[in-house]
């Protein structure tokens, strides 16, 4: 934006955030911050195209530990399973997910802020970073097969391709892109073991320090261990806390975090306690964390812990 000649000042008003903070490692932003940023990156742009164009120039270094992980992953499968995990650490404004159907991979947006008229700028930022990032981390041009988007063809659609590459549909049911799944098995040419196994070591800590800073999260979870019938779901928490599902939704969002991540720290660190605390089988520590099938309740906790079950029961000992 200053090189378009919009000053920093101009770009921060109303956000709350001073220019000396942009140089503070330790200063963290809110959501709300955030998309008031986008709104005056909107408001002040002479180039529509921004979003792409600032998504373009984004570097794996820019996301910090959390980039660095990433790139030290063995393969982009690992990557992305990573990234997918931790993505909260980079603050975003459309939740993410993914998944795999046949031989095609897809990412998906979901929009559980309203984000209006934002929401193309938003979205061009976020696809114009991944192309950049995952092209820096393969190490080779990312080619994706197409990209879906809820909202009509913007004025500057033209921008997309030149951006992109590869075929943009609007007016879609839903926000994806869709990629070869066999790309998942390319191994990463700066794949580095110790690296990862530090990398992922510290962003858990700071998962861990995010969420215990917040008062709606620690709400949450007193509400489960107090719970009788069990962990409740999404609406029935909102209903405990007395605020709608929609609500409760954003504001989780603008603590960092979405329902289920809150609800699996609960039964991980419930089942990490039984475990090494108690006597109780496998099955019945399943059981008390949530789950009514023991084999889902293994996968869940290796990939909540990234070991397994025995580990933590040998450690009663």
């Amino acid at each position: 934006m200053a090189e378009l000649g919009v000053p920093a000042r101009t770009l921060l008003a109303g956000t709350g955030i001073s220019p000396n903070l942009l140089g503070d490692s330790q200063a963290r932003i809110s959501v709300r911050q955030k998309i008031k940023l986008f709104s005056n990156v909107q408001r002040f742009t002479p180039d529509p195209a921004i979003g792409l164009m600032a998504g373009q120039r984004q570097r794996i270094s820019d996301l910090g530990v959390f980039g660095y992980a990433i790139l030290s992953s063995a393969t982009f499968g690992k990557a992305i399973d990573f990234g997918i995990r931790h993505v909260r650490l980079a603050g975003p404004v459309i939740e993410k997910s993914f998944r795999v159907e046949g031989d095609v991979a897809i990412f998906e947006g979901h929009d559980t802020i309203d984000l209006d008229d934002l929401l193309p700028i938003a979205s061009e930022f976020w696809f114009g970073s991944m192309q950049s990032l995952i092209s820096h981390t393969l190490g080779r041009t990312f080619d994706a097969h197409r990209l879906l988007l809820p909202y009509p063809a913007p004025a500057h659609a033209h921008r997309y391709s030149e951006f992109l590459g590869y075929p943009v549909e609007f007016d879609a049911p839903v926000m994806q892109w869709h990629f070869d799944a066999s790309m998942l098995d390319l191994p990463l040419p700066a794949a580095n073991p110790i690296m990862a196994e530090v990398s992922t070591g510290f962003c858990a800590r700071m998962l861990e320090d995010i969420r215990g800073e917040h008062e709606l999260i620690k709400q949450i979870k007193e509400a489960c261990l107090n719970s009788v019938g069990g962990i409740p779901g999404l609406e029935d928490m909102a209903s405990r806390l007395n605020q709608s599902t929609r609500t409760l939704q954003r504001r989780l969002m603008e603590a960092g975090c979405r329902y289920q991540d809150v609800i699996d720290d609960v039964r991980r660190r419930l089942a990490i306690e039984y475990l090494e605390r108690t006597t109780m089988s496998v099955e019945q520590v399943a059981e008390r964390s949530g789950f009514s099938d023991v084999s889902n309740f293994r996968k869940a906790f290796k990939k909540w812990t990234g070991r397994t079950t025995a580990y933590y029961r040998a450690r009663r000992h």
